[in-house]
């Protein structure tokens, strides 16, 4: 069987036409967690005057050489201050008080003694010191989060300062999992036959689609039998935009699921990739909803799942990618264990701001270990020309707390 490059598996994936254009408007509070659908721009400048960043004294700068100034009243935070300093005032004026029309320094509490109505000045502070300038965070027209950003704390309070009550999200992608095969358990069901596996497949899946941003719709499990695993599959593509099943997909007896999704009326993008684990990995369309079958293996799934389910909910979603990749140095040799394109369960640590990579406690076995996924892990590739790599080569490394 010819097997296409995961180059080309990429590349196709990437030209596939998906809609990235829905959207809905959800409330500030209620954003956490979703994609923006449009940048946030600034519709004034931060500050929009000058602002006092401490508590102290609002001063003319040249008036600090005479040593005593008068104050001449407060300046709370949020009052409208009106008056201006004249040569020989001053004002004192508190952390994020505008700050008095005429004063261009603001010199601390901690640097004056206070006697009779005026400050002697102990210590000397530059002209400007301790004043946010006009627009010191951002101005005007400012793209300050760009649409296709996951919204995290930090957005939430930006969003929150230039009163964003309603926000534009994308649409969750509706995601439908499934595992196939008689051999699977589901959870809680009890059996007496100890060749059947617990199933994890489909909630692995489902908490990795839905941390990159998906809502998933948890089909469960079914057993080996063709005319029910094609009637969950056409009820799932009803209102799913991407179909995910698990096993069924390789040249065994009871593998349905490759028989079975040209019969939904998906067209076959492509089944099989020159990549370890995952080689027999199925990706169909049907108009404008997505059916990727994925190996039964607990490893071999997440891994393809990862490669190929989290890129369209990207797009989807309309973020430019789905992980983050970076090249990190070999900490221990490495053998390659086929001519295919590898992904490695490794360990990254970073040193001096370089990434390194090594496979302390990783098992190497086959592509049913997902313990090696635990503590951090991350995914290194090795291409197809790629042989035994020595300590030190620098190798690229997918990071999996990126999504």
């Amino acid at each position: 069987m010819s097997l296409l490059s995961y180059e080309t598996s990429q590349n196709m994936l990437d030209l596939l036409q998906v809609n990235s254009q829905r959207s809905e408007n959800v409330s500030l509070s209620s954003s956490l967690g979703r994609v923006l659908a449009e940048d946030i721009i600034a519709q004034h400048n931060d500050p929009q005057f000058p602002t006092a960043s401490m508590d102290g004294y609002a001063v003319i700068h040249s008036d600090l050489d005479g040593k005593i100034i008068s104050i001449v009243g407060d300046n709370p935070a949020g009052s409208d201050e009106k008056r201006t300093v004249k040569s020989g005032e001053c004002i004192k004026t508190f952390t994020g008080s505008m700050m008095p029309h005429g004063a261009d320094t603001l010199i601390q509490i901690e640097n004056v003694t206070v006697e009779e109505g005026k400050i002697i000045i102990n210590e000397s502070v530059p002209k400007g010191s301790s004043v946010r300038p006009v627009g010191e965070g951002y101005r005007a027209g400012d793209v300050l989060i760009k649409k296709g950003t996951k919204i995290g704390f930090v957005e939430i309070g930006v969003m929150a300062a230039l009163n964003c009550v309603m926000v534009k999200v994308a649409i969750k992608p509706r995601v439908a999992v499934i595992s196939t095969g008689s051999e699977i358990l589901d959870l809680g069901v009890n059996s007496d036959n100890p060749a059947q596996i617990r199933s994890s497949n489909n909630y692995t899946l489902a908490a990795l689609f839905e941390q990159a941003g998906a809502e998933v719709v948890q089909l469960g499990t079914v057993g080996d039998d063709k005319n029910l695993i094609m009637q969950t599959f056409q009820n799932a593509l009803l209102s799913a935009d991407i179909l995910v099943s698990t096993g069924g997909v390789s040249v065994g007896d009871y593998d349905f699921v490759k028989d079975i999704v040209p019969r939904l009326g998906a067209e076959v993008i492509y089944k099989g990739v020159a990549i370890k684990p995952g080689k027999h990995i199925l990706v169909a369309q049907k108009a404008d909803r997505f059916v990727l079958a994925l190996p039964g293996f607990a490893y071999s799934s997440t891994v393809t799942a990862i490669l190929y389910v989290l890129p369209l909910i990207a797009k989807m979603l309309g973020r430019e990618s789905a992980y983050k990749a970076v090249a990190a140095k070999l900490g221990e040799d490495f053998t390659k264990r086929s001519r295919l394109t590898e992904f490695t369960a490794c360990n990254v640590s970073v040193e001096d701001n370089e990434y390194f990579v090594d496979f302390k406690d990783k098992k190497v076995g086959s592509s049913a270990i997902l313990t090696n996924m635990l503590d951090n892990s991350a995914l290194m590739v090795t291409g197809e020309e790629d042989g035994d790599l020595p300590q030190g080569t620098l190798v690229s490394v997918i990071l999996l707390e990126s999504f």
